[in-house]
Order: structure tokens, then C-alpha cells, then sequence
């Protein structure tokens, strides 16, 4: 009896192994693995470079450039390709003078993708780039300059930055090779501008930037505003950051600026700032430094009355005493320009200006 229900144990740990059932549970488990993973796979990175319905337009300022501009079109044009999106290249040609347009020309009738849009005369970058703005037809706009410094290939990664939740990717050229005064009074007016903007960034005038449609179509750039276009930006409640590019000397002829850039540059940094701040209220402005000049004034005017009376010091002989009236009166002029720039603003007020995130 023993023995038999000893047989009959070991007849039940030797269960005939059933091959072709085994095949299958592991087949159906491979298969169920293999769906998983390409249900994962078909996720959407986080952090992909372009949505599948983005289109690109590159604008590109130039002036007398003509040496340049090949090169520049077929390092767009491999960067495009391996992105395999749809694109369009904008060139504004400011006036040239030498034979940039007919090389665009020719560019063009091998690739429409790139186009041009031609000025009578040179009007400056910045109008260059307002009209490229206005003719932009994509959801993200791409800026750089054509002299080959900026470099093509760094699209992709500003694109990646772009689209992982900001409005503006503003190039930094970590290593510059620029002229030794340029690099430096660079580092200049990006520090003055970080404080009044109140944006951090190491070089707000690379030309390399990436901006989201509603950016270039809310900024307002004109006269030498180009510069600024990242503070106006941010000013405006956008998301603005920056990423390091690679930076390449002038392959082709020279800067098209000058020593003036510095002074200029300086005089619209003021206008940023005083414009974004006090345009709806200047009277905030020019009121606060009236009162405080008069105040200053009184002061000085109420401290010599008193002294002419306790020692008798006569007012004639005090310089200041004049000083102190010329005060009152300027505070005066800056309290009552104040409120004629009130009235002309009130008289003229829209809330065009207003920019809008979403409704729901």
C-alpha cells in the first residue's frame, strides 16, 4: 500500500510537460510585453523637439552679404531635412548694395522654401525684423543673423528648450569671437539690462533666438529695439530663457555697426524701461520727481527764511536762496508736464495692448 501511494506521488510530480501549451502561455506573454512597450514608444516624449503639427519660418536680416548667403541655405537646409518638418527661410534684405539679392534669387529657384523680401533702402535691423515678423507664417519663429556666426545646427536644441514650456530661447554665446571692445562692453549693457528689465541673461543681443507666434506678433520693435526684444518680452509676461550656442568668427566681410551702437543702445535701454512702466500713468513718473524737486527746494528756501530772522542773515547775499526757488519751479513744470501727458494718455487709451493667455 506503501509503495503504491509512494508510485502515486511521484506520478503526480512527474506531470507529463505539456510542450506546445507552454509555447503558447510564453508566445502570449511576449506578445502582451511587446504591446507594452510599444504603447510606451508611442508616448510623446516629454520634450520633443517639434509637435507634429509646427511649422518653422526663419527669418534672417542681411546686409551686403552675398559671400555668405549659400552656405548659410545649405546648412539650413541639411538642419531642416534631418527634422523632416515643414519650414519656410525668410531673408530681408536691408538695402543691399552688392549682389545678395540675386544670389537669393538664385537660391530660390532651387528651393522655394526660401524666399526674400527686398527694402528700397537700408532702414536697420530692427525694421528688418518687424516686417519678417509680419510675413512669418509659422507657429515658431527662428531669428539669426547671415554673416555664418550664428550656427544653423543649434536649432534643434532651441526648438527642444522652446517647446518644453517658454515663449523666447534666447542664444548665449558663452564663447565669443568678436572684437575685444565688442566683448566687452557687451558684458556691459547685458548687466544694465538685466537690472532694468529684470530678465537674467548673459547676451541679450545674440542674434540666435526661438519665439513662439504669439511673441513676434505682441512685441513692437522699432528704431534699434532689436536689442531688447527678450526684456519687451518678459515685460509683456512672456516666458523668456536662454541656452549656450556655438559662436563663429566673421567668415565673409565686416560688422555693419558701429561705435554709436553703445549711445544708442543706451538711450532705448531708458525707453524700454520708462515706456513698459509709465505709459499708462506718466504722471507716476514726472509727479514723483516734481513733488520731489520742490520738496527739495521748499527745504532749502524754509531753512535760509529761517535763518535770515534768528541771525539776520540777509537772502541777498545766499546764492542757495535762488536755488531753492529754481527748484520749486522746475518741481512745478515736471508736476503740470505730468498732467498733460495724463490727459493725452487718457484721451488716447485701448486696451489693444492687452495680452491674453487663455479663456475657458
Amino acid at each position: 500500500m506503501e509503495k503504491t501511494k509512494k508510485k502515486y506521488y511521484h506520478h503526480k510530480r512527474k506531470k507529463p510537460f505539456n510542450k506546445t501549451n507552454d509555447q503558447e502561455n510564453s508566445a502570449d506573454k511576449s506578445e502582451n510585453f511587446n504591446s507594452k512597450v510599444t504603447k510606451t514608444e508611442e508616448k510623446i516624449p516629454p520634450h520633443r523637439i517639434l509637435n507634429p503639427n509646427q511649422k518653422i519660418s526663419v527669418v534672417i536680416p542681411l546686409y551686403n552679404e552675398e559671400d555668405s548667403l549659400q552656405e548659410l541655405s545649405d546648412s539650413l537646409k541639411r538642419t531642416f531635412d534631418s527634422l523632416k518638418c515643414n519650414y519656410e527661410v525668410l531673408f530681408i534684405d536691408d538695402g543691399s548694395t552688392d549682389n545678395s539679392f540675386q544670389k537669393i534669387k538664385e537660391i530660390n529657384r532651387k528651393d522655394n522654401n526660401f524666399k526674400c523680401i527686398k527694402f528700397r533702402r537700408n532702414y536697420g535691423k530692427s525694421a528688418a525684423l518687424s516686417k519678417g515678423f509680419k510675413a512669418a507664417k509659422g507657429n515658431i519663429i527662428i531669428t539669426m543673423d547671415a554673416d555664418l556666426q550664428d550656427d544653423p545646427s543649434e536649432i534643434p536644441e532651441l526648438l527642444k528648450v522652446l517647446n518644453s514650456g517658454y515663449d523666447l530661447v534666447s542664444g548665449w554665446k558663452k564663447v565669443r569671437y568678436d572684437p575685444f571692445i565688442k566683448k566687452h562692453t557687451s558684458k556691459i549693457f547685458n548687466y544694465f539690462t538685466s537690472k532694468l528689465s529684470g530678465v537674467r541673461l548673459h547676451d541679450f543681443n545674440c542674434g540666435l533666438k526661438a519665439y513662439k507666434r504669439d511673441v513676434v506678433k505682441s512685441v513692437k520693435i522699432y528704431g534699434e529695439m532689436h536689442r531688447y526684444i527678450p526684456a519687451l518680452a518678459h515685460l509683456s509676461g512672456f516666458k523668456v530663457t536662454e541656452k549656450p550656442v556655438k559662436h563663429h568668427a566673421r567668415k565673409y566681410g565686416v560688422t555693419k555697426f558701429g561705435a554709436s551702437r553703445f549711445v544708442n543702445g543706451f538711450l532705448d535701454l531708458l525707453t524700454v524701461s520708462f515706456t513698459n512702466k509709465y505709459m499708462k500713468r506718466p504722471l507716476h513718473f514726472f509727479g514723483s520727481l516734481g513733488i520731489l524737486i520742490s520738496m527739495a527746494g521748499f527745504f532749502i528756501s524754509f531753512y535760509l527764511v529761517v535763518l535770515k530772522f534768528l541771525e539776520g542773515m540777509p537772502l541777498s547775499d545766499r546764492p542757495l536762496f535762488l536755488v531753492g526757488i529754481f527748484m520749486m519751479v522746475v518741481g512745478i513744470q515736471f508736476l503740470s508736464l505730468g498732467l498733460i501727458a495724463e490727459m493725452i494718455t487718457k484721451s488716447n487709451i485701448s486696451d489693444d495692448d492687452i495680452l491674453i493667455e487663455e479663456t475657458i
